[in-house]
Formats: structure tokens, sequence, C-alpha cells
């Protein structure tokens, strides 16, 4: 694997097994335009190494797996450059879901927004019992932008889907467990042991039938790009709205935002 210096990822490979963390507890791990370069480029070292043969992704500090995009670096956004912020965020994710090695989320904590896109997008989802998820993007005067709208929907039913997404209302790990999207709720402090023995036994499988059952996996969502492309577009003309300034602005000042619904 190449020796990538990382500001906000942490890579540990053990036994074919690599556990990458998002490093920015501080914000919660809240993810940005840099630290989302410096996952893409943690993935194109993974994929390559042929040492790793399954990826576990979590969060530091116990707090959160990732609470969302950094909503102070999107408040500052134009229109054109939430386009490319979301279509980064979708091309970073579609990667994960496209990895021929399977990707295990480990979510300690919460997963909201853009964290809970990035659980979305792993191959299997596991969580501790304390874990929170949410896509609370509407209350900020937003849609989600980097794929929630086009696979949350996939992996629980459509109704359901939508009614988390309009209601932007967090949701437990068990009520996650109930409507299908993880595999598994633990203890939080058993929850790396149990990610890490899951992934020791996926490594122990045949690597080069696991790259292509996942491969044969991933053909069966083809046609996924139009609505990734359309998701986008819907993202970034949010911001040319004045809820989305008012939703992100209340946000960053502590207070409830007074939508005017333009």
């Amino acid at each position: 694997m190449n020796k990538t210096e990382f500001k906000f990822i942490i890579v540990q490979i053990e036994n074919k097994v690599a556990t990458l963390t998002i490093n920015r507890p501080e914000k919660l791990n809240a993810l940005t335009t840099l630290l989302l370069k410096e996952l893409d480029a943690a993935l194109t070292d993974l994929a390559t190494d042929d040492e790793v043969h399954v990826i576990i992704i979590t969060g530091a500090g116990g707090k959160a797996f990732v609470a969302g995009a950094d909503i102070a670096e999107m408040n500052q956004l134009t229109v054109a450059e939430a386009k490319i912020f979301s279509e980064s965020g979708q091309r970073v994710f579609s990667r994960i879901e496209a990895m021929e090695k399977p990707v295990i989320a480990a979510v300690n904590g919460f997963a909201f927004g853009g964290g809970a896109e990035l659980v979305w997008a792993c191959h299997i989802r596991l969580a501790a019992e304390n874990a929170v998820f949410g896509q609370p993007e509407i209350n900020l005067g937003l849609i989600p932008g980097y794929g929630g709208t086009q696979r949350l929907p996939r992996i629980i039913s459509e109704c359901r889907a939508v009614e988390l997404l309009l209601t932007g209302e967090p949701f437990t790990a068990q009520k996650a467990m109930e409507l299908g999207a993880l595999n598994a709720v633990h203890y939080p402090e058993q929850l790396m042991a149990e990610a890490k023995a899951l992934a020791d036994k996926l490594a122990a499988k045949p690597a080069q039938v696991v790259k292509l059952l996942l491969k044969s996996v991933h053909a069966s969502l083809a046609g996924s790009e139009t609505g990734m492309a359309s998701e986008a577009t819907f993202f970034s003309q949010c911001f040319a709205t004045a809820d989305f300034k008012e939703g992100t602005s209340a946000f960053l000042e502590k207070r409830k935002p007074q939508f005017t619904h333009k």
C-alpha cells in the first residue's frame, strides 16, 4: 500500500483487514472537501493493495461516526460550487459502493446527513446500540447531496425513506435495524471487535470470487447514475434559496430557523 500521509484519515492494516478511521473528532468527524479528498485517496490505496481483502470504516472519538457535512463550509458555496461539492461526495461514496472488496460500516455515535449517506454506501452496516441516524437536510433548506435520495429508498421501502427524508427526524440504531438498514446492532464496547470478527471471516473467503460477487451485485444498481446526476442538480439548486441560507445560518448561530419558503 502507498504510504500516503493524511490529516483526517487513519488507516491501519492487520490480517488482510484495513480499518479506515475518519479522524476529526473535535468537529464530530464532519466531512469537508479536504476530508473527502483524503477518503478518496485512502480508498484508492486500499483498492489496489492485494494484502487488503476487507475494509472497515468508522469514526474517531466515540461521539460520532460522521455527524454530516461541514455546515460552515456549505454555507459559503455558490450554486455552481454546490453542484461540484455534491458530485465530489457522490463520486467518493459511489466508489465505496462499487468497491470489489467488502466495506463494513462500524457506526459509533451520530451518523447524520453525509454521515448517514456514507453508511448507506457501505456493503455491510453494523452499529452500536447508541448510534443515531438521520437525514436532516430538509431542516437546513436542503436535500441530501451524497446519494441519500437514491440509496435510502433502495435499502428500505420507498415510503419509509420518503418519510425520513421529508421529516428529517433522527432515528435510533434499533429503528434502523427494524427498517432493514443495518445488519446488526452491538453494545458500544463490542462494536469494533464484532466488526473485526466479521471482517476476518470475510477476508478468509476467496478474494477473486468475492470480487466477482460484488461486481455482480453492483451491476443490479446500473442506471443509478441518472438519479445521482439529478440529485446533484437539485442539491445545488437549494443553494439559490433563501431557506438554505436561513437554515445553515440558524445552525451556525445555534437558533431555530425561520423559513420563508422562498
